[in-house]
């Protein structure tokens, strides 16, 4: 924060509820020694850690919500993932091939996966994923990438091949996307079927409870085709709030969380802490945004929206907020990759120049109240965000102070996860919204910014349409070769960074942590969960759940 005031109001507010101290856990975790390890892995123990909100439902291609597609991660399985590298590799698909030029591709499936109950995962499983998917009665925000395909065509029980039209860059990422069981779907109504809460899978673990509002209960899956994890369980308990997940913690309740960077910095280290927890650190794949709604009348001029970006210091958020723990976000691409555009300069902040374009666009306090005014209506509205999120309410509460020393008033509200996301977010009911992304590892950025998922349920919810946007995103996901892409998305930032559709506001750092008895954990460019089915706990430090 630039003043004083109001950067001491912010370091007392980001005190977590709940911790009165930076002392180590209530009830001290013991340290691990390198005599609790074994020579071995050992199978057995549960895993707990913790969930903002609850899931909306276990079917991925409904889901938008992370804690959904965090569960379906565990549950399903894919033809292809992401290894550690971030590149995608073989996962259900036993082999594959790109061919003429990008527009054909054929794919193998693994013989030896089957579903939770015993039945083969083939090729037409992915046909009916497929199929379902293209179904405009299918209600999902996913269907883009599928319907470029020309042709899908089984070859075999294991084999198939699609063809498109022409090259498309996020062909082979399209079907790293979760097989879906054709037995137990066909003919099921996806909005009203069991399977939405009773998840039938091939993947490292099973769904075994689910209680609403308190926890889910995952149970390895004996028949995992790349073999059984070494863990019986994984918890998630529904804690919505950080503070209290951070007190959880520190009684030895949860054996990871993601901590904020008070509690990163200054409130695990030390006794109680060292030898027991290991930490980590990374610039996340996402960032954070306040997005305006653009059915909303305050928001269709330009001059407004820049004027709010202009009243944005992402400094001080970076400063305040994440205690420098991030970087100022300047457009959807993460910094350092080859997507980001340099040349985009980030917009400074300049109270002055804001108040100077919300006084062009007419917006001025006629009656001396303090409040900028235009046609007898006071510039007021509500910015909404998710509880438990403790970064975005602290950013929303710094964005407040700073849009009302130019005259702007904001309402802060936070909703709970799953109506925020079914009620607000879905039904674009919002004047302005606090959010996140994830940062994909391709440029393709179709399904957030093109006109044709400004919809109710579609991802680009603040009902954004720019058709020089629409062709560029149409254009470039059909390019393969990086350096043809290259101008396609540098312009595509230029118009974002225009047209201030979102204020990016900033790239957190992911700040894992987790307890040391859990072994095998390698931190690597993909973040620390991508062998999480391999990791594993010394039998004398196992606990029941």
């Amino acid at each position: 924060m630039r003043l004083a005031n109001l950067f001491l109001f912010t370091a007392l507010l980001i005190l977590p509820a709940g911790c009165s101290d930076s002392g180590g856990p209530a009830t001290p975790v013991r340290p691990v020694t390198a005599a609790d390890i074994p020579a071995a892995p050992e199978y057995g123990g549960s895993f707990v850690e913790p969930m903002l909100g609850e899931p909306s439902n276990l079917i991925p291609p409904l889901a938008t919500d992370g804690a959904s597609h965090t569960l379906a991660a565990q549950i399903y399985v894919s033809l292809l993932k992401y290894d550690k590298d971030i590149n995608l590799v073989p996962y259900a698909a036993e082999s594959y091939e790109v061919l003429n030029g990008g527009k054909l591709l054929k794919f193998k499936v693994r013989e030896d996966i089957r579903w939770f109950d015993g039945e083969p995962l083939t090729a037409e499983d992915v046909e009916f994923t497929y199929r379902l998917m293209i179904d405009p009665k299918t209600p999902t925000a996913y269907a883009g990438n599928f319907k470029l395909v020309k042709s899908f065509r089984l070859t075999g029980k294991y084999t198939f091949e699609v063809e498109y039209d022409k090259p498309f860059a996020k062909a082979l990422v399209s079907w790293a996307t979760d097989i879906l069981p054709r037995h137990a779907l066909e003919g099921e109504d996806l909005l009203n079927t069991k399977y939405s809460r009773r998840p039938m899978g091939a993947g490292p673990y099973m769904l075994k409870e689910w209680t609403a509002g308190s926890q889910i209960v995952l149970e390895a899956n004996p028949d995992y085709f790349l073999g059984r994890p070494y863990m019986d369980r994984v918890v998630y308990r529904m804690i919505p709030d950080m503070g209290t997940q951070f007190l959880e913690l520190k009684a030895g309740n949860l054996d990871s969380m993601g901590l904020d960077p008070l509690q990163y910095l200054y409130q695990t280290d030390g006794p109680g802490w060292d030898g027991s927890f290991n930490k980590f650190k990374f610039l996340s794949f996402g960032y954070t945004f306040l997005g305006f709604n653009f059915k909303h009348p305050f928001f269709k001029d330009v001059r407004v929206r820049r004027a709010v970006d202009y009243a944005i210091d992402r400094r001080e958020i970076v400063k305040g907020v994440l205690y420098g723990l991030g970087e100022a976000a300047n457009g959807p691409y993460k910094p350092g990759t080859w997507q980001y555009n340099e040349a985009v300069r980030p917009r400074p902040y300049d109270p002055d120049k804001a108040r100077r374009l919300l006084a062009e666009a007419g917006w001025t306090d006629t009656d001396g109240d303090g409040w900028l005014d235009k046609d007898g209506r006071p510039f007021f509205f509500s910015v909404i965000t998710n509880q438990g999120n403790t970064q975005r309410i602290k950013s929303g509460v710094i964005l407040q102070q700073r849009l009302k020393e130019i005259g702007i008033k904001v309402d802060l509200r936070t909703v709970e996860w799953a109506a925020f996301i079914k009620e607000f977010v879905d039904k674009g009911r919002f004047d302005a919204i606090i959010l996140g992304w994830n940062i994909l590892q391709d440029p393709d950025i179709y399904n957030v910014w093109h006109s044709s998922m400004a919809v109710d349920g579609g991802l680009n919810f603040t009902r954004y349409v720019n058709p020089e946007l629409d062709d560029l995103l149409t254009r470039g996901r059909h390019l393969l070769r990086q350096e043809a892409r290259k101008p396609i998305y540098d312009r595509v930032q230029e118009i974002l960074h225009d047209d201030v559709p979102y204020c990016f506001l900033y790239v957190p750092m992911s700040l894992p942590i987790v307890q040391a008895r859990v072994r095998n954990i390698q931190a690597a460019p993909a973040g620390i969960s991508y062998n999480s089915e391999q990791w594993w706990i010394p039998r004398t430090l196992q606990k029941q759940q």
